[in-house]
């Protein structure tokens, strides 16, 4: 344990000693797939991005999205990269999802249960989409361990609020997720966050 008020090795809110017995997330983790979302707001005009990549659970890349949209606060661009993740996941009929954010103040809102009487209304869809037919978790992590997810975000696309799915991670994201994994020791057979 550290005086750091996240876990250092998973990024879950505060530390303890239980957390680290019990809960921390270097254990396996039963999940089909995991998404990283980021979002990203441009102070030099006026619109913001958000990006996610989507793997499975060995961590190989299956999709990735980008999306402009209007500048609108930090937390609501984040919010709506995690709608966008959990409706790409649902329309490719994933069963067992975990949502990676950077944003801690919004995956607390949402592990703590806050989201179905936020006054957010993207907050409330959040909520309204985890009531489906399926599991979703929500993990916090670092922003050093999102930066294929930080990087979509930032990638130039043209079409505003309308989400850009690819395919192929392209040439610079290969490259960056290549560096990450060759700095990375594996722990553990968790799958490892971006």
């Amino acid at each position: 344990m550290t005086f750091f008020p996240f876990c250092e090795q998973c990024g879950k809110a505060l530390e303890s000693a239980i957390h680290v017995v019990r809960d921390c997330d270097f254990v396996p983790v039963n999940v089909e797939i995991k998404i990283n979302v980021d979002g990203s707001v441009s102070v030099s005009n006026t619109k913001a991005a958000i990006g996610g990549v989507v793997r499975d659970s060995n961590g190989n890349w299956l999709t990735s999205f980008a999306m402009i949209t209007r500048v609108s606060d930090v937390f609501q661009i984040e919010t709506q990269s995690v709608v966008e993740g959990l409706k790409l996941a649902w329309s490719k009929g994933f069963t067992q999802v975990e949502v990676n954010c950077d944003n801690a103040m919004l995956i607390d809102t949402i592990r703590n249960g806050f989201a179905s009487i936020s006054n957010i209304a993207k907050v409330q869809l959040i909520h309204e989409w985890c009531t489906k037919d399926w599991k979703v978790k929500f993990r916090y992590v670092l922003g050093k361990n999102n930066k294929v997810a930080d990087c979509l975000a930032k990638a130039t696309i043209e079409k505003l609020n309308q989400l850009v799915p690819l395919t192929d991670p392209q040439q610079y994201i290969t490259r960056l997720m290549l560096i990450i994994h060759c700095r990375r020791r594996p722990l553990s057979p968790y799958i490892p966050s971006f």
